[in-house]
């Protein structure tokens, strides 16, 4: 086991993880906000219905299985495993809403869930333990400290160091054939559970791997003018790059939205962990990037790409838009004060938009999600303008962040 002096200085950044984000109560956070603008009763309300929805979701979602998708144009609930990689989303959904307004249905479904997902802990089959573990036991472990959820996310935590390669210098994320070691862009946002782990143990090995992938992702992921590729397929004897390519955008050069905003939030928890400039720098990148795109919306929804040939035609995703909002918020807090401005309002526009009619579910519809028009995989025609369940996490925790 490996310590360093930083082991220390990060716990206090992993309280403010964003699989973790500290909320006030409702009462509080409604008196509070009602003063500073409009928005605040939207979001309120828009957490309201949140809370309703998901609980009509919970009579739709069959036994043993988590909430995917929902197919409005044959209104078919479609239901996963606990192996799919968007299964911690739910459980973190509810325990974000029952923080927000404490309510002991959402609170059992969740404890349900998280029976159901404890076995996930030993995949090593996956580099998406992040998203599976952390977003649902870690939130978990914040709001009750319990010493089951810390051993469940130190396990997490070591089943995802498993597929890191010193060679390449990153975490494997899809597996394929022999002589391929795909990295998505989207693997940087399971980094923070390896910072806890770090925080939890002192073992800077999980840290260490974090870093590492975070900087090669860094060196190799990004093009002159900031926008990201999806996925690059790495020689695992020698690390080189063999190929670069945009699997669910447009086109392997195009800007997928989505993309974009697993980068931006990556780097973002990545400067608030670290502090190396580096990374605020290449966060800031990002957000210029996509909120100075000539094809960002007014609304600051986003296109599912932004090089898409049929704007403004085309579909939005209001998962990637929910992503940068709740990324942005936290970003607006570490740069200076014209760019916070710019993020914070940009970030409120985004949340403005998302909270509205066009987007938030009416009561009894939509399978108990709360946000319509997501877009998954375009090229794989799969799930198209249906609601994700990440979509309703990273909405819910911008909310949140907004609130707060």
């Amino acid at each position: 086991m490996k310590k360093h002096w930083y082991v220390f200085l990060i716990t206090a950044g992993m309280m403010a993880a964003s699989c973790g984000q500290n909320t006030n109560n409702k009462d509080k956070i409604e008196k509070e906000t009602e003063v500073v603008d409009g928005l605040g009763n939207q979001i309120g309300q828009a957490l309201d219905r949140a809370a309703v929805q998901y609980k009509h979701m919970m009579t739709l979602l069959p036994e043993g299985e988590f909430p995917k998708t929902y197919h409005p144009k044959t209104d078919k609930f479609e239901g996963s495993g606990s192996g799919w990689w968007c299964s911690g989303f739910y459980p973190g959904t509810l325990l974000y809403l029952n923080e927000y307004n404490a309510d002991k249905v959402l609170k059992g479904e969740a404890d349900r869930a998280l029976d159901l997902l404890k076995k996930e802990q030993y995949n090593t089959s996956t580099h998406d333990l992040g998203f599976m573990m952390y977003c649902s036991f870690g939130n978990a472990f914040r709001l009750d400290p319990k010493p089951e959820y810390k051993e469940i996310l130190i396990q997490s935590a070591q089943s995802l160091s498993t597929r890191f390669s010193e060679k390449v210098g990153a975490i494997k994320s899809w597996d394929s054939k022999e002589g391929d070691f795909l990295v998505i862009i989207d693997n940087m946002m399971n980094l923070e559970l390896l910072f806890w782990a770090t925080a939890a143990t002192g073992d800077s090995t999980y840290y260490d791997i974090a870093i590492k992938h975070a900087d090669t992702t860094l060196k190799n992921h990004f093009r002159e003018d900031h926008s990201s590729y999806h996925v690059l397929n790495y020689d695992p004897e020698t690390g080189e790059v063999n190929k670069k390519r945009t699997a669910q955008g447009y086109a392997d050069e195009s800007a997928w939205a989505r993309g974009q905003a697993w980068g931006l939030y990556g780097y973002t928890v990545m400067y608030r962990v670290t502090k190396e400039q580096k990374y605020l720098d290449q966060a800031v990148a990002i957000a210029d990037f996509v909120l100075n795109h000539p094809n960002m919306p007014e609304d600051k929804v986003p296109y599912w790409d932004f090089d898409a040939p049929n704007i403004p035609d085309e579909l939005r995703d209001s998962s990637a838009g929910a992503i940068m909002a709740s990324a942005l918020l936290e970003l607006a807090e570490y740069v200076e004060a014209g760019k916070a401005e710019k993020y914070g309002q940009d970030a409120k526009q985004m949340i403005n938009t998302l909270t509205g009619p066009e987007y938030i579910a009416a009561e009894g519809t939509n399978g108990g999600f709360l946000l319509k028009h997501g877009v998954g995989h375009i090229p794989e025609n799969s799930e198209i303008d249906v609601p994700l369940t990440y979509g309703d996490y990273y909405l819910v925790e911008a909310m949140l962040r907004y609130l707060q």
